[in-house]
């Protein structure tokens, strides 16, 4: 009898360096305006984008030629203002408190007081900063008057890079013929990339297979079957 192999899931360790964010026509104006960060305007900039769009990755790269530290808007109530202007700020996933007013007041109170002492502020979140949902109307004014920096869906150029990124975090490496393959056949989203590549390795691990191109078509092909 053949021992059954052991199938470890091993962690995925997601790489958020300046050397790692991959730069195309969807991402270069944003990057550019990330980081000429010491002219922006009031100190300010907003940074938004789809689902998996490189906001993040795009935060923690300000964050480190910055000095700044990293918070998610959900946790801001955890917080008192006087300590988080000690250094730069970047708040993630705004729209997170759309339904929340005590958070947002606080958000706005945080605005002024990041002004008063010339700190720098990044905000991120979904979509355009005009559908952040933000009911206060002081902060939607403050952030809708902020210049943004807008992530776009991947170009090919960006997607091919995404894919490899994405395997290489999982310490995947496929060849270059499995990666041209999802290219022109995966939704064009940086969402459906990383849904994708995490079935595509856990498939592999369960089945013991190679990445081939023939591996990812099936499992492309019985992934497309199930949504239907």
């Amino acid at each position: 009898m053949t021992p059954k192999q052991l199938i470890f899931d091993l962690p995925c360790r997601t790489v958020l360096g300046r050397g790692d964010f991959f730069v195309s026509q969807s991402n270069a104006i944003a990057l550019s305006l990330i980081e000429d960060w010491q002219n922006w305007p009031n100190a300010k900039h907003t940074l938004s984008g789809p689902q998996g769009s490189g906001k993040t990755h795009l935060a923690h790269v300000w964050a480190e030629i910055s000095n700044a530290t990293i918070i998610s808007a959900d946790d801001i109530r955890a917080y008192d203002n006087s300590d988080l202007v000690r250094t730069n700020l970047v708040i993630e996933d705004i729209p997170s408190v759309g339904n929340n007013k005590e958070a947002q007041e606080q958000l706005f109170h945080l605005h002024n007081l990041f002004a008063e002492e010339k700190k720098f502020l990044l905000l991120t979140g979904r979509g355009a900063p005009l559908h952040w949902n933000i009911r206060l109307p002081d902060l939607a004014s403050r952030l809708q008057g902020a210049r943004n920096a807008a992530l776009n869906e991947p170009d090919d150029l960006l997607f091919s890079a995404l894919l490899a990124k994405l395997f290489a975090d999982r310490q995947v490496y496929p060849g270059p013929e499995v990666i041209q393959y999802l290219v022109s056949r995966l939704e064009r989203s940086f969402a459906a990339a990383q849904s994708f590549v995490e079935k595509l390795d856990a498939a592999a691990l369960r089945d013991q297979k190679p990445m081939t191109r023939s591996f990812a078509s099936k499992i492309l092909n019985a992934d497309l079957g199930s949504k239907y």
